[in-house]
């Protein structure tokens, strides 16, 4: 069953993204630099960790499946997570995470992501309080990431 779901949202994904190439001198094609209007101001990770709501992100983390698609360190199917919030704002993430299909229609990091990974991050019908705590996580694994010895 789960292998079916991949398959159809991969296959949606491709079908999607074919029909929705940029016109020329949009300024969002290949190599381009996107810009986005949530993404802008500090990064994520600028602000202190609130541990007790970064702790429910963690328990979110693997409750809500996105350990299926994201790792630290390690690219799966989407993105690696490590480094997420020194890239992106707290607003930008949560508005990811509240309204993949939306972000992917009007934000241009959103449409280089689906074009990078052809994978639609699905609606995982997350509440507002659950985005900030999986939020305050992945700064929680990002503090850890940059205080660890290097090899």
């Amino acid at each position: 069953m789960r292998k079916v779901m991949i398959w159809s949202l991969l296959l949606g994904s491709a079908i999607w993204f074919s029909g929705c190439g940029s016109k020329a001198g949009d300024g969002e094609g290949p190599g381009a630099a996107a810009k986005s209007l949530f993404d802008a101001g500090p990064r994520a990770g600028e602000s202190p960790v609130d541990d007790a709501l970064a702790k429910v992100g963690e328990g979110l983390f693997k409750t809500k499946t996105c350990s299926t698609c994201h790792g630290f360190g390690v690219r799966f199917t989407g993105p690696d997570l490590r480094g997420v919030t020194q890239r992106r704002s707290a607003t930008w993430m949560e508005q990811q995470m509240l309204h993949p299909a939306v972000m992917t229609k009007q934000d241009p990091i959103s449409r280089e992501l689906l074009g990078q990974y052809a994978v639609q991050m699905p609606n995982l019908m997350l509440k507002p309080e659950e985005a900030k705590a999986l939020i305050e996580f992945l700064k929680h694994k990002d503090k850890e990431f940059s205080q660890a010895p290097a090899h």
